[in-house]
């Protein structure tokens, strides 16, 4: 697979890199990421040539838009794409930099869910000055969904719909200040809600179309390609246990992920495909997937997923994991008909 290929947008005029870089490790995930080494990882991610870039106010409560953008600003501006996302706006947080949320070392402002119409266009005001850049390319809802809120997704759900925040979202495309909107969220069932009552050009999808999980193929992925809906795989390596790590949704992993993951590395074993490679590659065969995004605290962790990116793996690879029941029978992969 070729770094410099670009996937369309069948509705955007927008055409994403198939390998994009998510910018969470720049606001402290879990770990402090000091300065100089934020900077290494995006002048390293550049030069291995990574055009597209995602990025989120929550990610170290305005860290990571901050560091981003003072990078992308010594950039042409026409030579990459840019995404952050609205769900959230920052409230001053006095003096405090309590860590939360996963965020180690934050800004000290405090995160509050706000879906309206007011509240989208000033999140995304709040953005560009953040980044320091005149645009933004996309701009994803960002957590919305019943999984994500429990019983406060009603009310999140009506300030997104009924309170205008998909109004002011498709008014911000249509007057060009951005060119394609949609979904930053880690469940799909409400892609198909949002589908309901917004015409969104793509969704970053995270860790709900990956080698370990296809439950959202049928019900979204080929709805999807049907209709011109672009998916940008996120987490594919569900959290790291699909590269090595240890979590799997952000926390430890149930027995029966480490079974499954288990039985995956035995047939990649007897095919010699690292499952890193085969976790990357797999989104990225949907005919519905524009782009992958993949999240890296170093230049060398960029340069090896641009690796695995790359590596060959035989057809016959992916039919023993079906065979073995490991992959969904429907599932689209390389080397097979679309």
């Amino acid at each position: 697979m070729n770094l410099s290929e670009r996937r369309p947008l069948a509705k955007s005029p927008l055409a994403l890199p198939v390998l994009g870089l998510g910018c969470s490790q720049l606001g402290g995930l879990y770990r402090d990421m000091p300065l100089q080494q934020a900077v290494d990882t995006l002048a390293g991610a550049w030069q291995q040539g990574i055009r597209y870039f995602d990025t989120a106010p929550f990610y170290g409560y305005g860290r990571s838009e901050h560091r981003l953008g003072a990078f992308l600003d010594e950039q042409p501006r026409d030579d990459f794409v840019l995404s952050s996302k609205v769900g959230r706006l920052l409230a001053p947080n006095g003096s405090e930099r309590a860590n939360g949320d996963g965020w180690e070392r934050p800004l000290p402002f405090k995160p509050v869910y706000d879906y309206r119409y007011d509240a989208i266009l000033r999140s995304y005001e709040d953005s560009l000055q953040r980044l320091g850049l005149a645009r933004i390319d996309i701009l994803y809802v960002h957590d919305i969904g019943r999984r994500t809120h429990g019983e406060r997704h009603d009310l999140h759900w009506q300030a997104l719909t009924r309170g205008g925040g998909f109004r002011a979202l498709e008014e911000l495309r249509s007057s060009g200040q951005i060119q394609a909107i949609g979904l930053g969220v880690n469940e799909w069932e409400v892609v198909v809600d949002s589908l309901e009552e917004c015409p969104l050009d793509c969704t970053l999808l995270a860790g709900r179309y990956t080698l370990l999980e296809q439950e959202s193929l049928k019900p979204l992925l080929d709805r999807c390609r049907a209709q011109g809906h672009a998916i940008v795989a996120g987490g594919v390596f569900n959290s790291g246990i699909l590269a090595g790590g240890q979590h799997f949704d952000y926390g430890a992993a149930p027995p029966v992920v480490v079974a499954k993951v288990r039985a995956l590395q035995a047939v990649c074993q007897e095919f010699a495909v690292p499952l890193a490679a085969a976790a990357l590659q797999f989104p990225l065969a949907h005919p519905a997937v524009a782009s992958a995004v993949i999240g890296a605290r170093s230049a060398e962790q960029v340069a090896s997923n641009l690796a695995w990116l790359q590596a060959p793996i035989p057809a016959e690879f992916w039919s023993t994991l079906k065979q073995r029941g490991l992959l969904d029978a429907d599932a689209p992969v390389a080397g097979a008909p679309a």
